[in-house]
């Protein structure tokens, strides 16, 4: 639960609660949750009072790929490249009127494609045996849960089965 209060709003921050108060309404996805606090919000309900929970956590890894020396060495080389476009911009920045400007800007990005596939390539070898493959993780509730003070759970409710919001859900 959100509180108007500033302080206490940065409290909660800091130090992590679950928040009190009833259900107002639960989800499977949490888009679904998000939808049902933008109609709270338009009808002019005080969403700062609202809070989506999620319950069931469970941890996802998605398999993006099959790593091979080829695609580590593409992925490390173009992370270096970006490193070498940051230095660059950074050495315009500090010597705009330098001539050979240009030159830097082209050795920065080769140099740092350089080293990027090095290491990355390097890196892929030593761990070689331990994962073979790439993986993005995410942390997915089964069920999301609006939560808000007791004294507003009945408005609240009112808001998400009123008919106008009932066609655009």
């Amino acid at each position: 639960m959100s509180s108007p209060n500033p302080s206490a709003a940065r409290r909660a921050l800091l130090m992590p609660e679950l928040p009190t108060g009833e259900v107002v309404s639960t989800y499977e996805h949490y888009a679904d949750a998000k939808h049902a606090v933008d109609l709270l919000a338009r009808a002019r309900f005080p969403v700062a009072e609202v809070s989506i929970v999620g319950n069931g956590l469970r941890s996802v890894e998605r398999v993006t790929g099959r790593l091979t020396y080829g695609r580590v060495a593409m992925v490390g080389a173009s992370s270096g490249a970006y490193l070498g476009v940051f230095l660059s911009i950074l050495l315009f920045i500090f010597q705009p009127e330098n001539a050979s400007i240009f030159g830097v800007f082209i050795a920065a990005i080769v140099i740092g494609a350089g080293f990027g596939m090095l290491f990355g390539v390097l890196s892929y070898a030593m761990n070689r045996n331990r994962r073979d493959f790439s993986s993005v993780s995410q942390m997915v509730a089964t069920r999301y849960d609006l939560i808000t003070p007791a004294e507003l759970v009945g408005e609240a409710r009112r808001v998400l089965t009123s008919p106008e919001n009932a066609e655009r859900g």
